[in-house]
């Protein structure tokens, strides 16, 4: 058994070394190049035109190893709500950089439509799982089970379209999103061994490796990014994978990180409407301190090091 866990992160990190030096001329030769929005650092233009949809990589590969190293191991219910919860975000993504390729500006899905699609997916997912397991949470530290009954549809909902959109803001500066996903999805994996889901370890450890391919080509300065094909893949895998885990409320502290980003739009928005004043130089929180005078390198490695003490924090509060 580890040695598959071996060869399905490191078939996975080799073949997405193949496949990217492949991949980044192609989308440079047809032209799907990122659009930066007009509203952010006025230094992340230099970056236009670079290839987007990175994420479609790490998102079929793990995949693609599992199926040729085992692939009885998307026999369970719980393994096909991952894989699919993973693929079905990642398609919104995917439609969401299409159009923004196609128009060749920043415009892609409706903020409206866009999040009509991941509360779809949610609730199909909240319903396949209920089938198969009961709507109860475990409680960190004191280790209860506490059902919560009808409030597990709402909890259900935020995971998924909360993470979703945390991790895809997260995705604004070379390496971040990618780093930090790789940290958050550790601690899963350890879940994983140590709750006997040993084909869920596999996977997650099978998208650890395509991602730190990924990160390869990824790093400042970028020659790909992951574009919302992949930031809301992972946030829609780090939902699942919390959820069939029973691990909900450690995800907030493991995504630490996300939540960060996410809550630093809140409060500007709410801010900047009900005052006219901001409180951030720029949201999300990683351009505060890029437009505080920090190179991108040091608030990317800056977030990484947060990132670890989260997911230590998490792992720490599940196996106490």
């Amino acid at each position: 058994m580890e040695i598959k866990y071996l060869l399905a992160f490191g078939a996975a990190l080799v073949l997405t070394l193949v496949v990217m030096p492949v991949l980044i001329p192609f989308l440079h030769k047809i032209k799907f190049g990122q659009s930066i929005r007009k509203e952010g650092p006025k230094s992340h233009m230099a970056k236009t035109g670079t290839p987007t949809m990175g994420g479609i990589v790490f998102v079929l590969v793990p995949i693609l190893v599992m199926l040729i190293l085992d692939y009885k191991a998307f026999a369970t219910p719980e393994m096909l709500i991952v894989v699919f919860a993973y693929l079905g975000y990642a398609f919104i993504g995917f439609l969401d950089d299409f159009l923004i390729v196609v128009k060749k500006n920043n415009d892609g899905l409706k903020p409206s439509v866009k999040f009509l699609l991941q509360s779809v997916l949610a609730v199909v997912f909240y319903i396949c799982y209920t089938y198969v397991a009961d709507t109860s949470i475990e409680i960190p530290v004191l280790h209860l089970s506490l059902n919560i009954g009808i409030l597990y549809f709402f909890l259900v909902f935020i995971m998924f379209t909360a993470e979703s959109n945390a991790v895809n803001l997260t995705d604004g500066l070379d390496g971040l999103c990618a780093g930090t996903s790789l940290i958050a999805i550790a601690p899963f994996i350890i879940f994983s061994l140590l709750k006997g889901q040993h084909d869920l370890a596999m996977f997650l450890l099978a998208v650890s490796g395509a991602l730190l391919g990924y990160l390869r080509f990824n790093l400042h300065p970028a020659k790909i990014f992951m574009g919302d094909t992949g930031s809301l893949a992972i946030g829609g895998l780090l939902a699942a994978t919390a959820m069939v885990l029973k691990q909900e409320l450690l995800l907030i502290i493991i995504g630490g990180v996300f939540l960060m980003e996410v809550l630093s739009v809140i409060i500007q928005v709410t801010s900047f409407k009900l005052t006219g004043k901001r409180v951030f130089r720029m949201s999300p929180l990683h351009h505060h301190f890029e437009l505080g005078g920090m190179k991108e390198t040091q608030v990317v490695l800056m977030f990484w090091c947060i990132a670890l003490v989260f997911a230590a924090l998490g792992l720490w509060l599940g196996v106490i």
